[in-house]
Formats: structure tokens, C-alpha cells, sequence
């Protein structure tokens, strides 16, 4: 019988969900249906998860880029993105009113700390680095450093990374500041929500002014800032608390699976796997593997989807920013060709890999991925 394997999986567990029910309750008897008790619980407990003094909840991953982009004051400054990540990357930088630059990343997915030492700019308002499908590479330390050396902040974007780790350092704590993304397939979900993480104590009291329509005092109708509604509701905090707190257990499933998926790729021609170094604990948001050139990639999903039922999880990502229409119509300039990464995003897979995956699920992918490449 034919096992179907979607792309992602929602995990809310059975057992948490009268508590989340409960808490819906509260919350619509108490009338606080927006920057509630729930959303100050989920904040304490996901700065003490990444070990920062701050985290600020707002109502996405994109908002938490832009906000910090308007706190740093990128406007009218460059801002190197590395073209391999998402839309919302540059697009947030650019509704903050800085002038993009996309860059060069490296075969482990990274921005390439090369590149951007020959990046000749000297107006850039922030530097990005994003840590794709959750893997964090020990070159930020070097990245990290040539910021410092220039004088520009780091952000992180920590979009994919919740409870990714470098040498037992959390992601979201190596930038000045860093957005997180709690879409409905990531890792842990607020349905739809993000997260601030930062150190820096004006960046953190200018980002809950501008989540908040730019006014100084939640209960005050006197605006400081040209903020927006970037508020998390209440109700996105409750399952926000009850996932975070459900996320080690996430983690150590999606990291058993990504052993087994590591141990017995070796049989799987025409197939290399994106290695995590052993200093480096990915939350395995995807599992990324390399096709040899010459596999189409188009062709082999086809085959999984109409012979085995298997789909596999979205490319991170399949089209480079550079690439992108949008941004070749607003003439968004590039650092070099960006050969490497056009390469990478076009040869890459994601096998699908869920909070609450099996082992049995892990051989069927293997199995007719196996049979379809040779």
C-alpha cells in the first residue's frame, strides 16, 4: 500500500491540545486579545531558549526583519543579503528604505566570508546572515568578526534555526539582532507570528514601539515613531507557549530521523548530503542533499510524487533572489556573478523530515528515492 509523504507536517500534539483549548478560553474571557500575559510568557521563555536579554513577538518573520532594519536606521545604507534565501530577506530591507546588495554564498549555504571582504561599500546599514534550513556553519565566527572589523551589524535571520545550536550557542544570539518565523511548517508554529532576539537594550524598547503603531505606551494614544500594526495576537502566543515548550522533543525526533536519513544515504546514488560539522547541532528545519549534475531535479520530484506518493519538502531556495523578477525589475544590484549560488539552489533537494516522523516514514523516502535515481 502506497504511504503518502507530504512536503511538511504540522505537529500540535493530541495531548497539548485541551491545554491550548484552555488557554483559548482564558484568553477570550479576559477580553486581552493582543500583547497579553501569553505573549510576555512566550518572550521570557524565548530569550532564556536563545540566551539573550530580549525577544520581542510580533506577527511574523517578515516584520521582525523590518523592524529591525528600522531600528538599525538601514535607510539610504546598503544592505548585503546573501541571495540564497527568501523574499522576505530583501523585501524587508527595502520597505525599511535600504538599497540591497545580494551576495555570493558558500557550498554549505552560507554567505561567503570572501565575497563579502571584496564587497567594496562603505555605507552598509547591516549585514545578513541567514541560517538556511537550520544549519549554522562555524565561518559566522569569521563573518562575525569582519563585521566588527567594518564597523556594521549582524542580523541573523533565524527564520528556519529555532533551537539550532554552534558549539551549544543558540541561533539567534550570534547578530546584534536576530527574526525568527513562526509560519505553520516551521519547526515550532504560532500559526502565523515571529521573534525579535537581541542584547542591545534600545533596539529591543524601539522594536516594541514600532510593533505597536509607533506608540510609546500600549494603553497611550501618543506615537513616537512612524510604526505599523506589527503586534502578535494573543491567541498566537497561547500556541506559541505550548509549542516552545514541546520543542525538545521536536528537536530530538527531527534529529533522530536526520541520523537515519545520514546513515543510509551512503546506498543512494547520485545523491550527497549537506554535512552539519560536528561542532554544528541543525534543528533539521530541512534536510538538504546536492544532486549530481546532470539529475534533474524537475523530473526525479515527478517520479517520487507519481510512482511512491513522496513529496518532497520545498527548496530553500529553488530560485535565487537574484534571479527573482521583482528584484531584477527594481534593478537590485549583485556582488560578482553569483555563479556558485545560482548553482546550489538549482542542483539542491529538501527530504521530508516532520517533528513527528517515523522511522518506517524515513525508509519509504529512502527506498523510492533510491529506485527513482538509478
Amino acid at each position: 500500500m502506497t504511504v503518502k509523504i507530504p512536503p511538511a507536517r504540522v505537529t500540535i500534539p493530541v495531548a497539548d491540545r485541551a491545554g491550548i483549548l484552555a488557554d483559548f478560553d482564558r484568553v477570550l474571557s479576559s477580553g486581552r486579545l493582543t500583547l497579553g500575559p501569553f505573549t510576555e510568557i512566550l518572550e521570557r521563555e524565548y530569550a532564556k531558549l536563545v540566551g539573550t536579554r530580549y525577544a520581542v513577538a510580533v506577527n511574523s518573520g517578515t516584520s521582525a526583519l523590518e523592524i529591525i532594519f528600522r531600528a538599525l536606521g538601514v535607510s539610504g545604507k546598503t544592505v548585503i543579503v546573501p541571495t540564497n534565501t527568501f523574499f522576505a530577506t530583501p523585501a524587508a530591507a527595502i520597505h525599511a528604505g535600504g538599497r540591497v546588495l545580494f551576495a555570493e554564498v558558500s557550498d554549505h549555504l552560507m554567505l561567503d566570508v570572501e565575497s563579502f571582504g571584496e564587497i567594496e561599500a562603505r555605507d552598509i546599514g547591516a549585514v545578513v546572515v541567514v541560517h538556511i534550513g537550520g544549519y549554522i556553519h562555524p565561518e559566522i565566527a569569521k563573518l562575525r568578526e569582519a563585521c566588527d572589523e567594518r564597523q556594521v551589524p549582524l542580523v541573523e535571520d533565524a527564520a528556519h534555526a529555532q533551537g539550532s545550536q554552534l558549539d551549544g550557542r543558540a541561533a539567534g544570539s550570534f547578530g546584534l539582532a536576530s527574526a525568527f518565523s513562526f509560519y505553520p511548517t516551521k519547526v515550532m508554529t504560532t500559526g502565523e507570528g515571529g521573534m525579535i532576539t537581541t542584547d542591545d537594550e534600545d533596539l529591543a524598547k524601539k522594536a516594541r514601539v514600532l510593533r505597536d503603531q509607533g506608540k510609546a505606551d500600549f494603553g497611550a494614544n501618543y506615537h513616537v515613531e512612524l510604526g505599523y500594526n506589527w503586534r502578535m495576537g494573543e491567541l498566537n502566543a497561547v500556541l506559541g507557549v505550548h509549542q516552545l515548550r514541546r520543542l525538545p522533543e521536536f528537536l530530538s525526533v527531527r534529529r533522530r530521523m536526520a541520523g537515519i536519513y545520514r546513515d543510509r544515504l551512503e546506498t543512494v546514488q547520485a545523491v550527497t548530503q549537506l554535512i552539519a560539522p560536528p561542532s554544528s547541532s541543525p534543528n533539521f528545519y530541512k534536510f538538504v542533499c546536492f544532486l549530481n549534475r546532470g539529475v534533474s531535479r524537475s523530473e526525479l520530484k515527478a517520479a517520487l510524487r507519481r510512482d511512491y506518493d513522496i513529496s518532497l519538502s520545498g527548496e530553500v531556495y529553488e530560485t535565487p533572489c537574484h534571479l527573482q523578477p521583482v528584484f531584477q525589475d527594481l534593478h537590485v544590484p549583485t556582488s560578482g556573478n553569483l555563479a556558485r549560488s545560482a548553482d546550489v539552489c538549482a542542483r539542491h533537494i529538501c527530504l521530508p523530515i516532520y517533528s513527528d516522523m517515523t522511522e518506517s516514514e524515513v525508509d519509504y523516502v529512502l527506498d523510492g528515492l533510491r529506485r527513482t535515481v538509478s
